[in-house]
């Protein structure tokens, strides 16, 4: 069942990094992950009979990337390109047509937010995309940056908290209050 958003042809729904490595048993598993697969297959849905852009963006890093802990980064190795652990998770209902955005690509360079070096804000606009629509993983990491990053490049942008979790939960009052500092709307 979907989240009553109001989707419209320039809406664009940017489902994050629902990964195997962020899920539980991945590298970087997130409580709760997995369970947000249906909420976002029935907004993925949605979205699409609305006539809305769906969007899934997905870490895809290279071998040593520089985020990982051996190379001096916070993570463990995660979301290694073409490894299974950078698979979108498997009862994700991606469609043929979602524009797939990969992001910290490069060796030496991170980057949390889907819109973060990829060209994803300026693509959205040549397609009269004004409002864009939020959920996935982590709430607390990459979904923090996504919905920032949008506000940044002028979108109207709504968050689906349902349908996102955090690394830390504790963290999410503060990430709630940047969403509402940065001019972004919440659905709890």
């Amino acid at each position: 069942m979907s989240m009553k958003v109001n989707y419209t042809p320039a809406t664009a729904l940017i489902v994050v990094d629902m990964q195997n490595d962020f899920c539980e048993g991945g590298a970087l598993g997130v409580a709760g992950g997995a369970a947000l697969v249906p909420g976002i297959n029935a907004e993925i849905e949605a979205a699409r009979a609305a006539g809305a852009l769906v969007v899934a963006t997905r870490d895809w890093h290279p071998v040593d990337h520089v985020s990982f802990e051996h190379r001096g980064g916070p993570w463990p190795v995660h979301c290694v390109q073409d490894a299974p652990g950078a698979d979108f998770h498997p009862d994700l209902q991606l469609p043929a047509e979602a524009i797939r955005v990969s992001k910290a690509t490069a060796f030496d360079t991170d980057a949390y937010s889907g819109f973060d070096g990829t060209g994803l804000g300026g693509y959205l606009k040549e397609k009269g995309i004004k409002t864009v629509v939020v959920c996935g993983l982590a709430l607390d990491v990459c979904v923090h940056a996504t919905v920032l990053d949008a506000r940044q490049e002028g979108f109207a942008t709504l968050l689906l908290e349902p349908l996102s979790a955090a690394v830390d939960p504790q963290a999410v009052p503060k990430c709630r209050q940047a969403f509402h500092d940065a001019g972004a709307e919440v659905h709890e």
